[in-house]
């Protein structure tokens, strides 16, 4: 979809609508004050207060008609330079351009444009007439804090779009309910994957026993791949003394993510917001030699950020979440190569779930910001002149990103887009020449001197959570089979004769550790095909006299309608080779 802010035109276009939809609020609501109406990526929105009044989406209708009979109109939109003191007042009675122009500096150029009988402070710029404001939708409605504090009062957020042709508005409304179907809130519902409840609160999904399933095979599979290459996995609590994040520094630079401090008695604990404290913990606890090393620790560890209520997304932004985490300890001179086998693994995993549209960002601490990242120049450079190098060498397409990097080093980012628009980061890696400072981290090199081992903190799927969000508006929930919570659906025709056998292929698919449902209700054929497409079952075994009498199978994949026929030895096999090369 169109990235408004990007698009000169568009942007002028979508900033000017907001004016005009300001002007028909104002007409149907009198006493309607307005704060602000910036253009935004999806459009514009303009934040209103209406004097208490809550509005729905039935309420935009007769908005977007005033709106559409102003656009015929045509007035000019006239743009006038004013003083300060005319500015105030002009707007004297309105709150919130007194506010807005108390705030500008002493040098500002204040300005406002008027169209009709409509006059809003701006800067602008707009389109000369309202006439070219014809190919607008307004699109959804919110309250929203006035300057998005939650300590001032609630306003009206209404949201929209306006394109300069009606084909191209056509188009992005038919994207956007593409969007909506494929938004993983709304898979999650309709496939019992996870649901969310006001008494557990915001940011605090329960998985439900489709969604246990999933994550179940996600688990397994991550640890599958991670056995394989060496890691060693562990368990470390979730909650752990202040005094351990005061040690790692992420109590300096991290505090505002994390929930309030739990006193007991005299000691102070907090929930963990990441492992690798943890995790430094374990390294130290034996005595290591440069031989050891790299030394591989992952978990998938729960843990818990404080998000604001306002920022949770179903399964995407959570306060609760299960990272897929591990710490490489590695000698200085396996940075490298072990840096490469991490984005090896990557690439690997995302090949496995068909992943293309992906780009890696390097993310590099900003010099300037002493507040947010450790101060040492020589250790920043290294770390991120070294990463840098690896992915040269490995020839990865990437790009930089300043100020984005973790406290302690610089890191290798995986960004995505959701289907829904927002751009997450799945798959990360960082190097870290601190913590083993911070922790006194040590191991016996050749010549018997102890040596900092240098840490790589990496995490493939990122957490289980979000990634399966991911998956879920990527495959608009129809996943393969081996992830699948139903694997196979059983319909007998009459259950009264085909019943019996359609019992027997359960039981010998669910012995082989096939995940199986038997569909045996008084419900036509036609209805319970339909239920086990709109369930987005991968396999759906049709049992008729035909089937009974030659011991047959007959099946639909899911999204076709042709039906297949195998024995069933090779119905088995058939359904053994997806689930083992994960199709």
């Amino acid at each position: 979809m169109v990235n408004i802010k990007e698009n000169e035109k568009l942007s002028v276009m979508n900033h000017s609508c907001a004016h005009l939809l300001a002007q028909a609020v104002k007409h149907l609501y009198p006493d309607a004050l307005f704060w602000v109406g910036p253009v935004i990526e999806e459009g514009f929105y303009y934040d209103i207060d209406l004097n208490g009044k809550t509005l729905t989406m039935e309420d935009l209708e007769p908005i977007e008609k005033e709106m559409k009979k102003l656009a015929k109109d045509g007035k000019r939109i006239i743009r006038e330079e004013i003083s300060r003191e005319e500015a105030l007042a002009k707007f004297k009675d309105d709150p919130y351009k007194i506010d807005l122009i108390n705030n500008m500096g002493d040098d500002t150029v204040i300005s406002c444009y008027t169209q009709g009988d409509f006059t809003d402070l701006c800067r602008g710029p707009h389109v000369e007439s309202v006439k070219e404001l014809k190919n607008f939708k307004l699109l959804k409605v919110s309250g929203a804090y006035w300057k998005n504090d939650a300590k001032n009062h609630m306003l009206q957020r209404i949201y929209g779009i306006c394109f300069d042709t009606k084909e191209a508005l056509e188009e992005h409304l038919k994207a956007l309910e593409e969007a909506k179907e494929r938004d993983h809130r709304k898979i999650g519902k309709d496939l019992g994957i996870f649901m969310t409840h006001e008494l557990v609160g915001p940011g605090f999904p329960l998985w439900l026993p489709n969604g246990s399933i999933i994550r179940r095979e996600l688990e397994n599979y991550i640890l599958e791949k991670e056995r394989k290459l060496g890691y060693n996995h562990v368990y470390t609590p979730c909650i752990a003394s202040t005094d351990l994040y005061k040690t790692s520094g992420h109590w300096d630079h991290y505090q505002e993510n994390m929930f309030p401090v739990m006193k007991i008695d005299t000691e102070e604990y907090v929930l963990r917001p990441m492992n690798c404290p943890h995790h430094m913990l374990i390294y130290k606890n034996e005595l290591h030699s440069y031989k050891d090393l790299p030394i591989r620790i992952g978990e998938l560890a729960p843990d818990f950020r404080y998000e604001a209520s306002g920022a949770v997304c179903g399964l995407e932004r959570v306060r609760a979440m299960c990272q897929n985490d591990a710490h490489l300890f590695v000698r200085p001179d396996q940075i490298e190569e072990e840096f490469k086998k991490v984005v090896d693994l990557i690439l690997d995993v995302y090949k496995d779930f068909n992943m293309n549209n992906y780009q890696f960002r390097l993310s590099l601490r900003d010099p300037l910001d002493k507040e947010k990242y450790f101060p040492d120049d020589e250790m920043w450079n290294k770390a991120e002149d070294r990463l840098r190098k690896v992915l040269n060498d490995v020839g990865v397409p990437y790009f930089e990103a300043v100020g984005e990097a973790a406290f302690y080093g610089p890191k290798l980012d995986v960004e995505v887009k959701t289907a829904i628009g927002h751009e997450i980061t799945l798959s990360t890696c960082q190097l870290d020449f601190l913590l083993p400072e911070r922790f006194d981290l040590t191991y016996v090199d050749s010549d018997g001197s102890k040596k900092r081992p240098v840490v790589l903190h990496r995490a493939i799927l990122g957490t289980l959570d979000r990634f399966t969000a991911f998956l879920l508006e990527e495959t608009k929930g129809v996943l393969p089979l081996w992830l699948a919570p139903i694997q196979v659906n059983i319909i007998p025709v009459n259950n009264e004769y085909h019943g019996k056998y359609a019992e027997e292929i359960k039981n010998k698919l669910a012995s082989l550790d096939f995940r199986v449902s038997l569909d045996n209700r008084e419900e036509k054929l036609g209805y319970r095909l339909r239920e086990s497409v709109v369930k987005k079952i991968p396999v759906t075994i049709i049992i008729g006299q035909k089937e009974v009498d030659e011991g047959i199978i007959s099946y639909r994949n899911y999204g076709t309608t042709d039906t297949i026929s195998l024995k069933i030895e090779e119905f088995i096999d058939y359904l053994t080779n997806l689930r083992t090369n994960k199709k």
